[in-house]
């Protein structure tokens, strides 16, 4: 129980009634008004807009630049259908999980704070719990991988369009991606010194308005193309086998549908984006299923944006390649401030004595103005997490891949299955009913859809990083297929 306090004190300061008499009275309100929400946390002032930039960071990440690859795999018929497929399970499937973020009544009842606090509230714990846990943490980390590569990808894209501008298409302008993804990491470890989720808000917004911007631009050069190409290429049954072998055939469908599956959800970090919107009424559940059908479809058609399909107008290609990289500023922390907050939980119920743990130390910003408080714990351990992510995809340039692999991996547990199963329980939804039915038989469809290829580069694709430098075609084929697996 004191470990309990400890954290509700540090992350979540509890008041008493005359706390919140003093809380009115500083903002110059009347004693009566409320600082803080039912469970004794500073009140929550997330709003649909808040939520649906949250969301729109999270849904039209890199993932989205991968979709155009996705459908030339599947064809103008098959491809189309999965990703609205795909789409339209997402949404309903985050509409039943909205209904899971408060246990009982849907206004007053206990909140759950994140995704691993619901499925233990609605199905008992356990096993479950761990089994949520893993795909959960396992898809955080992944994605800040993924994203380090898709972000320092964009910034040499932006070089690249230059140095091809001054010196000529057919120059190598060969350059190195290491100092790019140094530079992406030391920007995440000054943004990921905020606090929590609800402090993030802004740049979820700024993030949200630079992913329209790249999308915008993709779907201008794709049309660009159709009109050059005088009409629209590809098949209805996508990648003929002859152009490749039927085992590359399987390969690419498979990593179509992971890639699919992992550009359409954020169901791993939905309730942690409801945990900041505002309390009721009306219900967090009912303003979660606004934000979502603001939010949700809205991906523009990917385009490949690095892989140089493109050339001019340059000075186009790098505003879409930096709206990209700012908009990876934000993804990354989306995602990953549920992984901070359950370290630090952890680690102040772990040690809930230890001032490194739960103390602050006051910073000053500039002399002579105010001081800022650090928490050297929160400091250090998000600082060694960002330093770890950026050396890992330093090390392995095909991470992207596993990345598609994980998240299709996590799509039918986190996405599906226990969303229904939470529903099932918190609606006490009769068995053998029609909704229990149809609610099982989605399920299970879910389940038993195409697996993902094991990690690596499909045998096609094996592009060794000293055969992707002898030639400038290699080079460009090289980056296209490293940013379109990026998801």
């Amino acid at each position: 129980m004191a470990a309990e306090s400890v954290v509700a004190t540090y992350y979540y300061p509890t008041a008493a009634p005359g706390a919140m008499e003093v809380c009115g009275a500083e903002l110059g309100r009347g004693a009566g008004d409320k600082c803080f929400d039912d469970d004794g946390r500073p009140k929550r002032s997330g709003t649909m807009w808040t939520a649906s930039a949250h969301i729109i960071t999270a849904v039209i990440g890199s993932g989205v630049l991968s979709l155009g690859w996705a459908i030339a795999q599947l064809g103008w018929v098959a491809g189309p259908a999965v990703m609205l497929l795909f789409s339209l399970v997402t949404y309903y499937t985050s509409a039943l999980l909205a209904d899971c973020y408060r246990s009982g009544d849907p206004t007053t009842g206990k909140r759950n704070y994140t995704y691993m606090d619901a499925v233990n509230a609605n199905l008992t714990g356990g096993v479950k719990v761990q089994i949520c846990g893993f795909p959960q943490y396992a898809n955080i980390v992944g994605v800040a991988i993924g994203y380090t590569i898709a972000a320092s990808i964009s910034m040499l894209a932006i070089r690249r369009a230059n140095c091809f501008h001054q010196k000529g298409h057919g120059n190598p302008c060969t350059i190195s991606s290491t100092p790019y993804m140094i530079i992406f990491g030391v920007a995440e470890i000054f943004f990921s010194q905020i606090p929590d989720f609800d402090q993030i808000s802004w740049l979820s917004i700024l993030a949200a308005v630079m992913s329209f911007t790249y999308s915008t631009i993709g779907l201008g050069l794709g049309i660009v193309q159709v009109i050059a190409n005088k009409g629209v290429q590809g098949s209805l049954t996508g990648i003929s086998i002859g152009v490749v072998t039927p085992m590359d055939k399987v390969w690419r469908s498979l990593q179509a549908f992971g890639d699919i599956a992992f550009a359409c959800s954020y169901s791993l970090i939905l309730i942690e984006i409801q945990d900041t919107i505002r309390a009721p009424p009306p219900s967090e559940s009912t303003v979660m299923k606004r934000a979502t059908v603001a939010a949700f479809g809205e991906g523009a058609p990917g385009n490949l944006l690095t892989g140089f399909g493109f050339y001019e107008p340059f000075w186009l290609l790098d505003v879409a390649n930096a709206a990209i990289v700012v908009h990876l500023v934000g993804a990354y922390q989306v995602h990953c401030q549920p992984l901070f907050a359950f370290v630090e939980k952890w680690a102040a119920r772990r040690w809930p004595d230890s001032a490194f743990v739960t103390g602050e130390v006051e910073v000053p910003l500039l002399p002579g103005r105010r001081s800022h408080k650090v928490n050297p714990f929160r400091a250090t351990w998000r600082t060694a997490f960002v330093v770890a992510t950026t050396v890992v995809s330093m090390l392995l340039p095909f991470f992207n891949d596993v990345v598609g692999f994980l998240g299709a991996l996590g799509f039918w547990p986190l996405t599906v299955y226990f969303p229904v199963e939470m529903y099932v329980v918190q609606k006490k939804v009769p068995r053998w009913s029609r909704r229990w039915v149809f609610l099982q038989m989605l399920s299970s469809a879910a389940s038993s859809s195409p697996s993902p290829p094991p990690p690596g580069p499909s045998p096609a694709r094996r592009i060794s990083r000293s055969t992707a430098r002898s030639s400038p075609t290699d080079l460009i084929r090289f980056m296209g297929d490293a940013e379109m697996h990026v998801v």
